[in-house]
């Protein structure tokens, strides 16, 4: 019956374009979105999702996943997610430390990309493999050439040489992959809202599965996380006006797949009770803003 409900809930998901998703690591993520109006083309095995020109989602969810879904309050506001766990003893994937070819990409989510070299640029994270993924025979004598180095070492210059060459990111895990085909921007905060990739050195370094605000259980990793349509925002982070049925969306998320005592600590302080704990006061400034939009003062 549970997996039911988690194949109901991507499922669900899926089938809403105002929906981002990512896979990845604190500091290494890649996610997939797509306009309404875009293309998006299904499967052609039993995974659930899509391709479009601009990347692919392919999921094939294991059975101990488990959804997290959490808000995290701020000053001005709040952010919400459901994140996609796997426990920590069943969520590793390859964990190299150097470039490494890994050969033809069989399981790419578009048929024609299967015959494509897949190179895991040795980021060494727990719960995802970030790759590279190329029929360019000249970029792939250039891969070649590099493997066995540490991605960012001083004397590999190979970085550089895949921003310009903008080829296929593949982000693998245990729950399933994101592709983004649109060039790597030098700048993660430029050009249009679309699928993307962030691999961001100096918070690798802090060997962080996710962020501290998140409250992901203990023992459990996630592996991916939902981003639902936020009930203030695009999907650019640009302020929109309050969408009500985009927050009750959410709150039937979090009541069904949030943690008990942080939705309990959540309605304490909307009571205006006391609550204690890094996470519950969180929830509480979550609720705080969302009740000033809910009485129409935001």
């Amino acid at each position: 019956m549970e997996n039911e409900a988690v194949a109901s809930l991507l499922a669900s998901a899926l089938g809403d374009p105002f929906t981002t998703w990512s896979l990845g690591s604190f500091g290494a993520v890649a996610s997939f979105l797509r306009d309404p109006e875009e293309v998006a083309m299904p499967l052609a095995d039993a995974r659930l999702g899509f391709v479009t020109a601009r990347g692919a989602i392919a999921l094939d969810p294991a059975a101990l996943l488990r959804p997290v879904a959490y808000e995290t309050g701020f000053a001005f506001g709040w952010n919400h997610a459901l994140a996609l766990c796997l426990p920590r003893d069943a969520c590793a994937m390859g964990r190299r430390s150097v470039v490494t070819e890994l050969g033809p990409d069989c399981d790419a989510a578009g048929i024609a990309h299967r015959d494509h070299i897949l190179f895991d640029l040795g980021l060494n994270l727990l719960a995802v493999d970030a790759c590279i993924r190329t029929g360019d025979p000249v970029l792939i004598d250039l891969l070649r050439s590099r493997t066995g180095r540490e991605i960012f070492n001083p004397d590999n210059t190979i970085a550089a040489a895949l921003v310009a060459a903008g080829p296929h990111r593949v982000f693998l895990t245990r729950i399933g992959r994101i592709e983004v085909f649109t060039p790597i921007r030098a700048d993660p905060n430029s050009g249009s809202v679309g699928p993307r990739t962030h691999i961001l050195p100096h918070i690798l370094r802090l060997g962080r599965t996710h962020p501290a605000t998140a409250p992901i259980p203990s023992g459990w990793v996630p592996c991916g996380t939902i981003h639902p349509p936020h009930p203030c925002r695009d999907g650019a982070g640009g302020r929109i006006s309050f969408q009500r049925a985009r927050h009750e969306a959410f709150q039937a998320l979090l009541a069904r797949w949030g943690d008990p005592d942080l939705l309990a600590a959540k309605h304490a302080a909307i009571r205006g009770e006391a609550v204690v704990g890094r996470y519950a006061r969180s929830a509480r400034r979550a609720a705080e803003a969302q009740e000033a939009y809910l009485r129409g003062e935001s």
